[in-house]
């Protein structure tokens, strides 16, 4: 064991003496709760209907999030403890987020703002609720955890976090950590000193950030070696997103279209299709976007209508799709159409690896049977969206993936897993961007004679984003071992995602309000940090939907 780390319980006043053992009671007793959660909600589904019980059913969705996101934090600190590096900043982590998420278990979950679900929303008789609350390892937890004390603990850990980039031991292995190394210096150098230009400015992340990102194997990272990537796993997905998308949002989703265009390409192509595309999407020579979506279709891709016509060896395209990102100035589209009119729903959606040539703000899109323009957004600037309109749009036959009719939207959830995963690490980037700002403006700012960090109000702040930041990373981290090691983890994706994107909300919303005044001029970070956050519940599946999700599968049996 570290010296650092040395009989952490035994030494600090602070972490409770038998911390690990009452976090791994307190979780058997959310589990025996949980349980009791899903039965209550699940009769009254199975009564009225998923859609009438939405409210219920969604918080059961949090619900389940929470107990996960415990486990997962409680794993990574006892995985600390057993190699001797667990600080009392770590136990104090852990020791915060059990408290403050026991506490809201019988107090109540916040699903957004204005939306805080309650036992009595899902079921709960009074007889289970007390079982747990009356659970000692609970009512310790709850009265020590997230206390005044602990979060001024983890402030005082925090207070050069700046200079050494420790906000506590993420528990990574030493090819992760050095992964995480190398993209932390290259945001700091190449990304963080030009962002907020880039976002005031409205402009293209430059070709040149782009180019120097494919060196360093950004778009190839998951694609196997033998297809000219990285071949590493969604973890290091996971690292690299993170530490980019803590550098700008742009910067880290710009590999986000060449993954979802690789795993289709993967797990939907024909070998001769995995050829002639993956290497050119690892070295960047090509770059893909994801065309999805339709005006007024959302996330019902069920009721899409753009058609795309056989006549001979082409497919014409017709329709329209919005909320294309990158779309002017990459070179390939997974476009997602409609090739069977007579089949409704689902059934009769075709993926195609459509090319275009590049354009820019003067001509976007340079190609025959294609317009469009651009969709003016609040933040998530540096790659810019579209509305885009087909009208006789000329794809290859040879390019329906997979060269069958029928398959787009099997082959289109089939990535679901990695792109959620995905999104949550980019949720994280921004919510550790936020906090950093935060903390930095805390620190420097003087008021009444000191730095305003010292008032415990703004110091609290910082200390909780510590707290649910490292709590969302681990249970994203989970979720991406659970892909790398070939299991099924759409459950734990889809709640990586959902917590993510609500901690970097409140991250960024809290570090705005420390910066006061000057946190809603445009010259600040912050401003642009608190709108790029915003996207991050609504995108990839919004709250509401991924919440609907979740819940489906809980009751379906999908959780332990």
């Amino acid at each position: 064991m570290s010296s650092a780390a040395v009989k952490i319980e035994a030494e600090s006043a602070l972490v409770l003496p038998s911390l690990f053992a009452d976090c791994a009671q307190a979780l058997a007793a959310a589990d025996r709760l949980l349980a009791e959660v899903k039965l209550t909600v699940a009769v009254r589904v199975k009564a009225n209907g998923l859609d009438p019980e939405q409210f219920a059913a969604h918080g059961l969705s949090w619900f389940a999030t929470y107990v996960e996101a415990l486990r997962q934090t409680l794993a990574w600190a006892e995985a600390l403890k057993a190699e001797g590096t667990l600080r009392e900043l770590e136990a104090l982590i852990l020791q915060a987020g059990f408290g403050e998420y026991l506490g809201q278990f019988a107090g109540g979950i916040p699903m957004s703002q204005g939306e805080v679900v309650r036992p009595a929303d899902l079921g709960i008789g009074e007889q289970a609720l007390a079982s747990f609350t009356q659970t000692v390892a609970v009512r310790r937890l709850v009265a020590a955890g997230n206390t005044g004390a602990v979060r001024a603990g983890i402030a005082k850990g925090l207070e050069t976090a700046l200079e050494t980039g420790d906000f506590g031991h993420l528990g990574l292995d030493e090819t992760h950590a050095m992964v995480r190394e190398q993209f932390r210096r290259f945001a700091n150098e190449a990304v963080i000193p030009y962002a907020h230009d880039w976002h005031l400015k409205d402009e293209f992340i430059p070709m040149a950030l782009v180019e120097q990102m494919g060196e360093l194997g950004v778009f190839g990272l998951t694609i196997p070696e033998e297809y000219g990537g990285m071949g590493l796993g969604k973890q290091a997905m996971c690292v690299v997103s993170e530490e980019l998308s803590r550098g700008y949002i742009g910067v880290g989703s710009l590999g986000t279209r060449s993954e979802i265009a690789a795993e289709l390409i993967l797990r939907g192509g024909t070998e001769d299709q995995k050829q002639a595309w993956l290497p050119k999407i690892a070295s960047a020579e090509i770059l893909p976007t994801a065309v999805f979506t339709e005006p007024n279709t959302g996330s019902d891709l069920g009721s899409l209508r753009t058609r795309a016509v056989k006549e001979g060896d082409v497919y014409k395209i017709h329709g329209n799709k919005t909320w294309i990102t990158h779309a002017a100035r990459t070179d390939l589209m997974t476009l997602l159409v409609r090739t069977d009119p007579k089949q409704p729903g689902y059934k009769g959606l075709s993926m195609f690896l459509a090319t275009k040539p590049r354009g820019d703000d003067a001509n976007p899109f340079p190609a025959p049977g294609m317009t469009g323009g651009e969709i003016r957004v609040l933040g998530y600037r540096g790659m810019k969206e579209y509305e885009i309109g087909f009208d006789g749009f000329e794809v290859k036959a040879e390019n329906l993936l997979g060269r069958e009719e029928g398959n787009g939207f099997k082959q289109l959830m089939a990535t679901f897993e990695s792109a959620r995963i995905q999104t949550a690490a980019r949720a994280i980037g921004v919510a550790q961007c936020a906090m950093e700002l935060g903390l930095r403006y805390g620190l420097d700012r003087i008021q009444f004679g000191k730095p305003i960090y010292s008032f415990p109000r703004v110091s609290g702040k910082i200390a909780w984003m510590a707290v649910e930041l490292m709590m969302a990373r681990q249970l994203t981290y989970f979720a991406a071992r659970e892909k790398d090691a070939g299991r099924r983890c759409d459950l734990e994706a889809g709640m990586a995602k959902l917590l993510g994107a609500r901690v970097a909300w409140a991250n960024a919303d809290n570090a705005l309000q420390i910066h006061g005044g000057n946190g809603y001029a445009l010259e600040y970070p912050i401003s642009r940090v608190l709108c790029d956050a915003r996207i991050l519940n609504i995108f990839e599946g919004a709250a509401e939907i991924q919440a609907q999700v979740i819940a489906r599968r809980l009751l379906e049996g999908g959780a332990n």
